[in-house]
């Protein structure tokens, strides 16, 4: 092994500083509370400093079969009682078949590039007083503080064949169980960025000979991890003045990078050098196969609460809505009732926005040769009997994960055509932001279950009819 650098030699530019924040699984707290202490992050008698909450798009709340542990669906970033953030430290020329015993230390970070069969650069990390690693991944090793799934879109084959098309929804995961560490610094203003690859079990991060990586032209290595972590900064305010960015690949050294040709080309894209891996309000961070959101402690004061989200369902139902034509009352469920229609339930037309309680007719005929019974087969959209357009009619529900909404603003307006319920700005927000699916495809979709955008916007006014009397 040849000794190539010192830490005085290693010492890198403010890109290549690796920021780290790290979390053991703690029991969230429901949202829009901070009563609930999280034991172990913080000491009692402290407030607890937060760096900021990853959120998981496609899940309403919670994951479908609950949140439990790491494996959840939105986690809150907390400064730890020890710091276990890690830097380069020094580099290492070794020959490939030697990579194993320089690796043999468990207790050193290092970072492990294989040029070619017969040599490797081994780059070690030594501890970072002044941050906190979290790691993101799909394994359930205690190292990864924040366990993450595929997300498959609802009824995302409404809209084009998305389920089929997408390239990261099949059975075998498309996300890496190491795939992406945040560093966050313990001193104001927290400032967290992010990395492509985690520390495995061994403190290591692995780059094979077929990875993307690279040495740069200040003689540190660096490279790409097979499908990428991409990031898109808003370019503006996210509760304010919300736009979409433009996606980026972020390296293992953080450097920010155009996108590759599709996703797992070894070719890299071209450097960015005017952007960073520093996350703001409303940075998107998807890992092929999920997209996360981070939103800061300033960002989050301006999302509705759960007790205020159900104070708005109160104040819908308390206006008594009605079915235009059966003139029954209609009433949203409890947020804590999902994906089970219930009887008084609001539909839309979503090609219109006309709200109606539910009823099995209406379905527009098709022309062409009929079924055996005589009539002709159903389209399965539905003629709206207010207006007479035509177009899928689907029942409401109200968006359960504040951390999506981008005000507190009245639940107007819902996605099309899955038909969750939120604020204007929200779904206008959203529908203006592509989100990538498989390889190379970006699409509009739906926060809150990850189903395609369709229509014109994406989004319908809703159009209730008062009660008659």
């Amino acid at each position: 092994m040849v000794l190539e650098g010192s830490s005085e030699a290693l010492c890198p530019p403010p890109s290549l500083e690796l920021r780290a924040s790290c979390n053991k699984s703690q029991p969230l707290p429901p949202l829009g509370s901070s009563s609930q202490t999280q034991e172990g992050v913080f000491p009692e008698d402290k407030e607890p400093i937060k760096y900021g909450e990853l959120i998981v798009l496609g899940h309403n709340g919670s994951l479908a079969n609950g949140d439990k542990g790491r494996r959840r669906s939105r986690l809150a970033l907390y400064k730890r009682p020890k710091a276990n953030g890690v830097k380069p430290d020094v580099i290492h020329n070794v020959s490939t078949p030697l990579v194993s015993k320089a690796l043999s230390n468990k207790s050193q970070h290092s970072i492990s590039y294989t040029l070619s069969r017969s040599h490797s650069v081994i780059v070690e990390y030594t501890n970072d007083i002044n941050t906190d690693m979290f790691q993101i991944g799909r394994s359930t090793e205690s190292m990864i503080d924040f366990v993450v799934s595929d997300t498959v879109g609802s009824g995302s084959g409404q809209s084009g064949g998305a389920a089929g098309d997408s390239g990261c929804q099949s059975a075998q995961s498309t996300i890496s169980r190491y795939a992406c560490r945040i560093m966050c610094e313990r001193s104001a203003p927290y400032t967290a960025r992010i990395y492509a690859a985690g520390f495995d079990s061994s403190k290591n991060i692995f780059l094979g000979e077929r990875a993307a990586k690279w040495r740069s032209s200040d003689g540190l290595m660096d490279g790409l991890t097979t499908n990428g972590v991409l990031v898109m900064h808003p370019t503006g305010e996210f509760v304010s003045d919300p736009g979409p960015g433009v996606w980026r690949e972020i390296s293992v050294c953080g450097n920010v990078f155009a996108l590759r040709e599709t996703r797992s080309a070894q070719q890299r894209g071209k450097l960015v050098e005017n952007e960073s891996n520093t996350l703001q309000d409303g940075s998107l961070i998807d890992l092929c196969g999920a997209t996360l959101l981070w939103r800061t402690p300033a960002g989050l004061h301006h999302i509705p609460t759960l007790k205020q989200l159900e104070s708005l369902r109160q104040e819908l139902n308390a206006a008594r809505p009605q079915c235009p034509v059966g003139f029954n009352t209609l009433a949203f469920p409890s947020l804590a009732q999902r994906e089970i229609v219930d009887k008084k339930q609001p539909w839309v037309y979503v090609n219109c926005g006309h709200v109606h309680g539910y009823h099995n007719w209406g379905y527009r005929k098709e022309k062409g040769p009929t079924s055996p019974g005589g009539t002709a087969p159903a389209t399965g959209e539905r003629e709206c009997p207010m207006c007479r357009r035509v177009g899928p009619y689907v029942p409401l529900w109200l968006g359960c994960e504040g951390g999506l909404y981008l005000d507190a603003g009245p639940p107007t307006h819902a996605f099309c055509p899955c038909g969750h319920v939120c604020s204007e700005k929200t779904v206008v927000g959203w529908s203006q932001i592509p989100l990538p699916h498989g390889t190379h495809a970006f699409h509009a979709a739906c926060p809150f279950c990850g189903t395609w955008l369709a229509g014109e916007q994406g989004y319908i006014k809703l159009i209730f009819q008062g009660p008659v009397d």
